[in-house]
Parts: structure tokens; sequence; C-alpha cells
């Protein structure tokens, strides 16, 4: 399983990104999954929905499933995060894992940087960055650059980056 992740500060757009980059690696064939990085507190039930109410009586987990989909969520109760790769090993595989944040783990990345945030890029200290997509053009740039805008351009990226011929099984 391929892993690729999309990093860069809050607000960014990344999210935006990664929602118009999966349908167009998808429509090319591309067996896609995503693993994203909360920094905050989440849900992802529903107040007074039974699967909330196992959670909070203190159920560990709770599997929920249904004719259209399954879910497990886990609660930590106080233990230590997952570490990346034991999360990614509780993946199904896949021709591409999308990684949205986990922006200090050593996975090849696309920086989304925008210039008018305020913050300073994150590709001069982290060597796993291979390329910028960026709403400007960036001055000066060592890496390549790719239109934030244009999620074509970013999937012909991460797949030349992978080597587009081993792609398919």
């Amino acid at each position: 399983m391929r892993i690729f992740g999309l990093a860069g500060w809050s607000g960014s757009g990344k999210t935006t990104l990664m929602t118009a980059l999966i349908p167009e690696l998808v429509s090319r064939g591309i067996t896609v999954s995503t693993l994203k990085h909360a920094h905050h507190a989440f849900d992802v039930d529903q107040p007074g929905k039974d699967s909330w109410l196992h959670r909070q009586a203190g159920a560990r987990e709770v599997l929920i499933s249904s004719q259209n989909r399954w879910a497990l969520m886990h609660e930590l109760r106080g233990t230590p995060e997952p570490e990346f790769d034991e999360l990614v090993r509780r993946m199904s595989p896949v021709d591409l894992l999308l990684v949205e944040g986990f922006k200090r783990h050593p996975h090849a990345k696309i920086e989304v940087y925008r210039p008018s945030l305020g913050k300073p890029p994150l590709h001069p200290e982290d060597p796993m960055v291979v390329a910028i997509a960026s709403d400007e053009t960036l001055q000066g740039l060592r890496l390549p650059w790719l239109p934030l805008s244009d999620a074509s351009a970013v999937a012909d990226f991460i797949l030349d980056h992978h080597e587009r011929d081993q792609w398919r099984s």
C-alpha cells in the first residue's frame, strides 16, 4: 500500500484538495483510503444515538453496521494515541492511502500552503515534503509547485512520484 500525504496549517485547504483529489484518483482506477489526524476532540456519532450511548457507558470499542457501511470507534480512555504505523496497519489494503495531517511523520507529502495565512512554510524543515501546492506562485522555490485548485495536476504528481506503472497489480 502506497502512502502519500497532504500537510499544512489549519485553513490552508488540505481538506478541500483532498476531496477534489480522491474522485480524480478513483476515476483513474486507483483505490484510495484516507487517514486524517485531528488535533482536537471529535465525535463521529450523535449524542443520544445507540452508538454514542454505548461509548458513554464505557465501551472501549463500538462497531456499528448497516447494509451501506460499518464503522468502528475505539475509545482510548486515557491510553496514548496510537502511532502512525499502528493506525496504518488497521487499514484495509488499497492502492493509495492518502494522509491528511500527521505533518511530522516521515512519509512523502505535498505541503498545502497559503501565504495569506501568515504562517511559515513547513518544507524548509521537512525533507519529506516533495512538492508545494499553493494558491499563489512562490518565488525561489526549490521544490515543484502545483496549483492548489488543480486536482488533476496534483494527482499526476502523486502518481508520477510513485512510478505510474506500479499502481495497478
